[in-house]
């Protein structure tokens, strides 16, 4: 008998996604898969996921809870891992375009914490052989605070020993919501119970599920470690500390039938670590599509993010005239903060040869932009693993990363020392300022003008291997452990 997995998460790529969660949700399931184990995943009944689930089933129907009416729930499969997936139809909850999260006005949606507690929920009651006679799982992982919820569920039936693991994405999000909140949720919140899910007068569904889960793991090892001190800990890390026997990092992998610039159908041409001449050519297309000066002498570089202070985005727009003082060109796509999406917007109208800025996300587009960079900027405040480093890696773009987090674990610095030795991959700072970011760019572009060792880098970076087989055998050793 295989080990049963249920994966609980709010995201999952293609179908819908905010960021990396949405890409781990969908690499990680079917690499243990692979290796013998029964994984499903139960999904929230978003359009995009509603729609994108092939072959579903009714299993159950009910109702009412946690607002809606009725609620049934659906096995189908993932479209393309074929792994199965329960979606969670509630279309009273769910069925809203555009972001999972956020209303139309930008702003959280203000039934979130009943969204949310349906879908923990649910995998408590999937793990109490309620809901699918047919199946339940040994051991419920849970992603994230919108999963937060479930380890909360479990733990409070004293009948279930189902396995519980969390696995904090990003822990500057911990779900919060009003205190009085609580009365909707169907948790005990009174007496000892009360501390496990009150955080400084508000709900947490980030802490419930610190402090319910038999395991907790971040997605890289050096992130494990900041989250347990308060400069990185969001007012969580004595919890932390005081868990941290049962706190581990584990990195985050890369799916390389996704991101693989020998097979990208997004690129004009596609090119491998043997045939880099072929990315040259990925880099003038964009140049000529972006009205840049077509020089591929010119040092490219590009941001493929989330727009704001905590991915270092501020420290790159001071940072400007240093790279244009260096014939350097930017190329910019991601959404975020109003003030830095404005800075981006004047610097490219100021400078249309030089800089561009494509607010929102294009999927194409990221993986086009990667291919034709020659640097990736990944200037973090913190960065809990960084998926775009490790995409840039496999396509030849040095990243220029802050020594924070996953990018500590990934990026070895061009120094002299590791240059001799072979094992630099990219060009890493530590003071988050633009002066700091500026003078490892600086850095970069020398560097860049030296075609051989450039070459040399870039097949290092190229060669290195961090697909989910590895982090799958852990996260197999960590189910298996308890």
């Amino acid at each position: 008998m295989s080990l049963r997995i249920l994966h609980v998460a709010a995201e999952i790529y293609p179908l819908v996604k905010t960021g990396g969660l949405a890409d781990v949700v969908a690499a990680l399931p079917p690499a243990l898969a692979a290796r013998g184990l029964d994984v499903r995943v139960l999904l929230p009944g978003m359009p995009g996921i509603l729609s994108g689930v092939i072959e579903q089933k009714r299993i159950i129907r009910f109702g009412p809870v946690f607002g809606a009416a009725i609620v049934t729930l659906r096995l189908g499969r993932l479209p393309d891992s074929g792994l199965p997936a329960y979606v969670i139809d509630a279309p009273f909850l769910y069925r809203r375009d555009g972001n999972p999260y956020l209303g139309p006005d930008g702003r959280d949606w203000r039934d979130n914490h009943r969204r949310f507690a349906l879908l923990g929920w649910i995998a408590a009651h999937l793990a109490g052989g309620e809901l699918d006679r047919s199946w339940s799982p040994e051991v419920v992982h849970a992603h994230d605070w919108h999963a937060g919820l479930a380890p909360a569920y479990i733990a409070q039936n004293p009948a279930l020993n189902t396995a519980t693991v969390f696995t904090i994405h990003n822990l500057a999000f911990r779900g919060l919501f009003p205190l009085d909140h609580h009365g909707d949720l169907g948790l005990l919140i009174s007496g000892p119970d009360q501390s496990a899910l009150e955080f400084h007068g508000q709900l947490s569904f980030m802490k419930a599920a610190l402090v319910h889960s038999k395991r907790i793991n971040a997605v890289s090892p050096t992130y494990a470690r900041e989250i347990c001190t308060p400069e990185f800990g969001w007012g969580l890390d004595g919890l932390l500390r005081d868990r941290g026997g049962h706190l581990s990092g584990i990195l985050n992998g890369v799916d390389y039938s996704v991101w693989n610039p020998a097979t990208d159908p997004a690129l004009p041409r596609n090119y491998s670590a043997s045939n880099l001449r072929a990315k040259k050519v990925c880099k003038l297309r964009l140049q000529a599509d972006l009205g840049f000066a077509g020089r591929s002498k010119a040092p490219l570089f590009a941001v493929v993010s989330r727009l704001t202070s905590q991915k270092g985005m501020d420290l790159i727009l001071a940072a400007l005239p240093e790279l244009l003082a260096e014939g350097g060109q930017l190329v910019v796509i991601g959404s975020g903060d109003a003030d830095i999406e404005a800075g981006f917007r004047v610097a490219a109208a100021a400078h249309p040869e030089s800089i561009s800025v494509h607010l929102g996300y294009d999927d194409a587009l990221a993986h086009r932009m990667i291919a034709a960079a020659d640097i990736l900027f990944v200037p973090s405040r913190f960065e809990p693993c960084g998926l775009t480093q490790l995409y840039a890696l496999r396509y030849g773009t040095l990243p220029l990363v802050r020594r924070v987090g996953g990018l500590a674990d990934t990026v070895i610095d061009a120094t002299p020392d590791n240059l001799r030795a072979g094992t630099a991959n990219g060009f890493v700072f530590d003071d988050a300022s633009s002066r700091a970011l500026a003078a490892r760019m600086a850095d970069a572009c020398a560097l860049f003008r030296d075609g051989p060792a450039w070459r040399q880098l870039q097949r290092r970076g190229m060669a290195q291997d961090f697909s989910w087989a590895d982090s799958a055998v852990r996260y197999e050793a960590l189910y298996r452990s308890i």
